[in-house]
């Protein structure tokens, strides 16, 4: 195990930031982390921090204000690695590794981790809630809102943590490999930090390792992606597929995830479809490469709920159902969203796109929605790239959104919100636009009948 550096700078302050600066200086390392914002929030932060010794700097331009001699840089997952910050760093001769590389390096217990464009979080809980059946203490780490480092201490005690890895957190890791890795999906996103999609696919299969050295002994990924990943990693070994076709390890078919010598059946449960199948069937080769019997997937599918905002029913009255689905936040998740749906949509979706493709989506537009209801800063954009397949409202705002939908609805319909876009020109964050969207519906639910 890695001795602790002297000196640590610690680049943002965000949780995982913050996290690692209270774990390190625990550990004695001398901290300094700087923050270009200066929010109520982070100066809240930097106080419980510097009561501990730890110096923050707040407001921090691009060049620092003190000697740059430190041993190791921590980068949060909000810093780009092609910032003014890194690359000074980097130029200086300082190791910087991301928060997720270095809660690994002082991790005591296995590790699964889990990355993809849409649906990881729903698939760490699967997971987790299997593993967790099976009788083996577990933990749910890293993107899923518990950094790495805040469990690292209590690690020995633990057989097994699950961690959700974004594409941020993979950037800067160095020697990470984790016992288990899984890749659920690969679709464009973020691609206004990562360029394009090649570095967002090199970035992604990082969740493998970095190289013959260092890698999973067990490595989970779509069939369709096992030869791109293998000539991209160089790593021949230890890979293991799902996928729909025979050719697969493990395939979903007929409400059943199946594998050579057994299946698991899912009949009745969110996971029975063609779009969750595909989680249920990563869950299963993740909990077998992991040690435990598949039987535990199959009962914690049908014990799962569904995370708030991830296609959660949050009303119907007479006969019209809502959906808030605010956590897709590229057209591949809302896509998935439709797909999901068995009655005709009136969608709702908008907001900061990120992405440049949006006509992918509209023959499934054209097949399965009724009518878009449009909102946030991307409205005109997406009215103009669908109007020729689907009848476009802009509504600028989930009010107006909500109530033209609404008064357009008949029974049977879904209302669904899949925005396909980021929240941050109208909202904090796709939790807040989620809420939104439900208490306008309880308005609805409380006050009104539709005739």
């Amino acid at each position: 195990m890695d001795e602790i550096p002297e000196r640590v700078l610690i680049l943002g302050l965000g949780v995982s930031g913050e996290s690692a600066a209270e774990w390190l200086s625990k550990k004695g390392a001398e901290v300094v982390v700087v923050d270009r914002a200066s929010s109520a929030d982070l100066v809240e932060r930097s106080r419980r921090l510097e009561k501990n010794g730890i110096k923050v700097v707040l407001g921090c331009a691009d060049s620092f204000p003190f000697e740059l001699d430190f041993d190791l840089c921590v980068v949060s997952p909000g810093v780009p690695v092609d910032s003014v910050w890194v690359r000074t760093i980097l130029e200086k001769g300082i190791k910087a590794i991301s928060e997720l590389e270095l809660g690994w390096r002082y991790l005591k217990c296995p590790l699964l981790a889990i990355t993809g464009s849409n649906g990881k979080s729903t698939l760490v809980k699967l997971c987790a809630d299997a593993l967790s059946l099976s009788g083996l203490r577990i933990a749910i780490a890293g993107n899923y809102g518990i950094p790495l480092t805040r469990v690292v201490e209590k690690s020995e005690n633990l057989d097994r943590v699950v961690a959700e890895v974004s594409s941020f957190q993979l950037e800067l890791v160095d020697r990470f490999n984790a016992d288990v890795a899984a890749l659920l999906n690969l679709n464009p996103n973020h691609l206004d930090r990562h360029r394009n999609f090649e570095t967002y696919l090199l970035t992604k299969l990082k969740i493998f390792g970095t190289g013959r050295e260092h890698h999973s002994n067990v490595s989970v990924i779509c069939e369709e992606y096992v030869g791109e990943a293998i000539t991209r990693t160089g790593i021949s070994t230890g890979w293991v597929t799902f996928g729909v076709s025979e050719s697969s390890d493990y395939r979903y078919v007929d409400s059943k995830v199946k594998w050579k010598d057994g299946n698991i059946d899912l009949s009745g449960t969110m996971f029975d479809n063609s779009v969750m199948g595909m989680t249920a069937a990563c869950a299963v080769a993740a909990v077998r490469g992991c040690g435990v019997d598949a039987s535990f997937v199959e009962k914690a599918g049908h014990e799962f709920k569904p995370l708030p905002h991830r296609m959660e029913c949050v009303g119907e009255v007479n006969g019209i159902q809502f959906i808030d689905d605010s956590k897709a936040t590229n057209l591949a998740a809302m896509a998935a969203g439709i797909k999901m749906c068995n009655r005709p949509v009136r969608l709702i979706a908008g907001g900061v796109l990120k992405e440049y493709d949006l006509f992918f989506v509209k023959k499934l537009l054209a097949q399965k929605v009724k009518k878009v209801y449009l909102i946030g800063s991307s409205q005109i954009l997406m009215e103009k790239a669908w109007k020729e397949v689907v009848d476009c409202c802009c509504c600028d705002n989930m009010e107006n959104a909500v109530r033209t939908a609404w008064s357009d609805a008949c029974a049977g319909d879904v209302i669904l919100l899949s925005p396909g876009c980021a929240s941050f020109d109208q909202y904090r964050n796709f939790e807040e636009r989620g809420e939104d969207f439900r208490v306008k519906v309880s308005k609805i639910t409380s006050l009104y009948r539709k005739e």
